[in-house]
């Protein structure tokens, strides 16, 4: 009877996802899973929804509700993290500060000023949960679902004794995106991915035993298929590798697709033009933060049922609690040199082999240096955001936005300094102490 502890459960449509994906599963059918978060209001709903699961698939799960976060980590043997710390205010700036001087972001949750800016929110919170890890439940294993994933799982990877993985659909998806430009089933896709997180490359991938790169490439040539994917297959075409993260987010980690208007324009693909645009994206995920608030509220509890979605998470903890071996592309500290090109300390996504005895990371040796070199442009970023972080050092934090690939393709040193400081201005009550 594993106890499994949400934190964020008010990321209520997500959370569902994943109480169901446990309760799928015979083995787990018997767990108690503690809801956390601190908004009551959300967390009313996700926890009445999650008691009709229960009730409506007739398991013996215990479904628990508090917002006092060391009562719902006390014991806990699996923390599945999803927090968003400061909400639209601070994202907002992060998006609207760089735009105003010239640095287009697409999402903003990864890299970029708005992804450095949202690890630096982010940390202090989930050193404050690591810390009560140590102290309440210090055999547990954490699963991160929070974003920028590399720089947070890095941060507590340096600063915590706590077993951190971080958990990502982003290859599944574009193996599925695959399988669909070439015309194969996504379950015979047979694929070896490595990289960082958003930023990973299919090695290799096979149907069949048959190399699928060529027919990769003639779908690229199809003008409503190169449409669909636009940066990803223009990174295929001058790279050599397809990359993990869909177009509208990699077009933000390189300096190549946002930098003035007509080049994203042109690399706007049919039903794409909208993700493509910073305010769009930011006005809608707005709208739909407002609408999440009443996500779970209409729904009819005897409607709840249990599904089994493509997440991760149910997964590691079946294959840990049974030891019934599974792989999945997980990012995992590089320690045990993992990727061979890439410094010890960072946070890597690879292959990693989990039973009844761990994680296992595999080796995957050197990336291409080429893949590479792309890799460490976004690893060198990470590293500075995690130093400024966790020093506190305003000087770092500078550095590495100056750093940034689409940051120093759109801007000069000076107006990246004078960016930096109008952010920290304007997020200051929402980071830790600069100096």
């Amino acid at each position: 009877m594993p106890r499994i502890t949400f934190i964020g459960a008010g990321s209520m449509v997500f959370a569902r996802k994943l109480i169901g994906d446990i309760l799928s599963f015979e083995e787990l059918s018997d767990s108690t899973i503690t809801l956390m978060d601190i908004d009551e209001h959300r967390l009313e709903q996700t926890t009445r929804i999650a008691e009709a699961m229960v009730e409506n698939s007739g398991v013996d799960a215990a479904i628990e509700s508090t917002t006092d976060r060391r009562a719902a980590l006390d014991g806990a043997e699996y923390v599945l993290n999803m927090i968003n710390v400061g909400g639209t205010e601070p994202f907002e700036n992060e998006i609207r500060i760089p735009e105003k001087y010239g640095v287009e972001q697409a999402i903003g949750d990864t890299l970029g000023p708005g992804g450095i800016f949202r690890a630096l929110r982010t940390i202090p919170t989930m050193l404050d949960i690591a810390a009560d890890m140590e102290e309440l439940c210090p055999d547990a294993l954490l699963m991160n679902y929070t974003n920028p994933m590399a720089i947070l799982c890095w941060a507590l990877f340096e600063a915590t004794e706590v077993e951190t993985v971080g958990l990502c659909h982003s290859v599944p998806h574009t193996a599925e995106a695959i399988a669909d430009y070439v015309g194969v089933p996504k379950e015979e896709l047979d694929y070896w991915v490595a990289g960082i997180n958003h930023m990973a490359w299919f090695l290799e991938c096979k149907h069949d035993g048959e190399d699928l790169y060529p027919q990769l490439e003639e779908a690229m040539d199809d003008p409503e298929t190169y449409q669909r994917d636009t940066v990803r297959f223009e990174m295929m075409r001058h790279f050599g590798a397809f990359p993990t993260e869909s177009s509208h987010h990699l077009s933000e980690y390189v300096p190549y697709f946002r930098t003035d208007a007509e080049t994203i324009e042109r690399m706007e693909g049919t039903g794409y033009a909208e993700r493509m645009a910073t305010a769009t994206y930011l006005e809608g995920w707005k709208r739909r933060s407002e609408e999440r608030d009443g996500a779970l509220a209409d729904i009819d509890p005897e409607e709840a049922t249990v599904e089994r979605s493509e997440e991760y998470a149910s997964r590691i903890i079946h294959s840990l609690e049974t030891d019934t071996p599974r792989r999945f592309s997980l990012n995992v500290s590089n320690e045990t040199n993992a990727i061979g090109n890439l410094p010890a300390e960072a946070c890597v996504e690879v292959p990693c082999f989990v039973d009844g005895t761990g994680i296992h990371p595999c080796t995957v040796g050197d990336l291409p240096p080429e893949l590479v070199g792309l890799v460490r442009t976004n690893v060198s970023v990470q590293q500075l955001a995690v130093q400024g972080a966790l020093d506190g050092d305003r000087e770092v934090v500078h550095r590495a936005v100056k750093l940034d690939p689409l940051t120093a393709a759109a801007l000069n040193l000076d107006e990246i300094h004078e960016m930096t400081e109008e952010l920290i201005a304007a997020n200051e009550a929402y980071l830790p102490v600069l100096e």
